[in-house]
């Protein structure tokens, strides 16, 4: 408890240093931020894990809750950049997997779930099982998600202007407490409902599910408020952070260096998908980038969320790209595994 606790002031000195500053997103990135300089300090940090999961669920019902029916209705047109999908899955780990494996030694275990983009906890699962390394699983994928997630904020603001500093959802004293009491249903209910039946990102898709469904009735019309946005994001960036927990300098010349090296090869990769999409009309430029980028479906929906950009579309292609890793993965490992010559 006692580093638990530690761990909990560290990321609120983080937010506090965003908020002093003027940074964007205090909430996200002062606690991955201080987390990670904590980590690098060897200092020993620890989340409580349910409470990290039921903050993801916030964040399920708050796209579920954007699921009206003149909304599902126009989902139908994003089919050209849903096809797009799995073909930006392939390239990456047609370029991925040797990368790993050839230029810095990995076993194919590691090197194919390093590569997949998939979410950080179900990568890490998966590649232990399959023999995967897993503390080198560890820091490639949170390295990913840190990368991804500092840049894009900057990126947002540059390129678009964007408000950084909108606040994502309505105060909680606005809101009608049976809608609040809905909500909470719909996050228990969705998260356990779905965990129960094995369903991968169960505590952000079962949620958004239950979410959708009541507000494709006429049950659910309100986000979650801006509190509890806030403090999803305070929660998911102090987990991505805590990855690097006993974080040595051996494993920073490796791990590290690989991770970042694979976020360049990423970056080109969404840059080139980016335009492509945007270049042919199919999307708004914030849209597509917000879209294709490789991060987190959790920290990606968050800022779709704070910048107002069309959620439905973001939140589409981050749950098929999902869907494409996990199932695809067993087809895809069976053609990707040849020994390195």
């Amino acid at each position: 408890m006692i580093r638990v606790a530690l761990t909990f002031a560290i990321a609120l000195i983080g937010v506090a240093v965003f908020h002093a500053t003027g940074m964007p997103l205090p909430w996200l990135l002062g606690p991955i931020f201080a987390c990670l300089f904590c980590a690098l300090a060897g200092v020993r940090m620890q989340g409580i894990k349910p409470v990290n999961e039921a903050m993801r669920t916030v964040l399920g019902v708050a796209v579920g809750a954007t699921f009206t029916p003149v909304l599902l209705a126009s989902m139908v047109g994003m089919w050209p950049t849903l096809l797009m999908i799995p073909l930006m899955v392939l390239t990456i780990g047609l370029i991925g997997v040797p990368y790993f494996q050839r230029l810095w030694g990995y076993d194919f275990a590691t090197s194919y779930y390093s590569t997949m983009p998939g979410g950080l906890q179900d990568m890490l699962v998966f590649g232990e099982e399959a023999g995967g390394n897993p503390r080198a699983l560890s820091l490639i994928h949170a390295t990913r998600v840190l990368v991804i997630v500092v840049a894009l904020p900057f990126i947002l603001q540059g390129l678009w202007d964007a408000d950084l500093s909108n606040p994502p959802g309505a105060p909680a004293s606005s809101i009608p407490p049976m809608q609040l009491a809905l909500m909470v249903a719909c996050a228990l209910i969705g998260w356990q409902g779905a965990k129960a039946i094995g369903m991968f990102g169960a505590s952000i898709l079962g949620p958004l599910i239950a979410a959708a469904a009541l507000a494709l009735v006429g049950g659910l019309h309100h986000r979650p408020p801006a509190e509890a946005i806030w403090a999803a994001q305070f929660f998911i960036g102090m987990t991505v952070g805590v990855k690097y927990t006993g974080i040595t300098m051996a494993e920073v010349r490796r791990d590290l260096a690989a991770g970042l090296g694979f976020c360049g090869i990423l970056i080109v990769l969404t840059l080139i998908f980016v335009e492509l999409v945007y270049g042919t009309g199919l999307a708004p430029g914030m849209e597509a980038l917000l879209a294709f980028a490789p991060g987190g479906q959790a920290e990606l929906t968050v800022l779709a969320l704070i910048v107002g950009a069309d959620v439905a579309f973001v939140i589409a292609h981050h749950v098929l790209r999902i869907f494409v890793v996990i199932l695809g993965a067993p087809l895809f490992a069976r053609l990707f595994n040849r020994p390195p010559g």
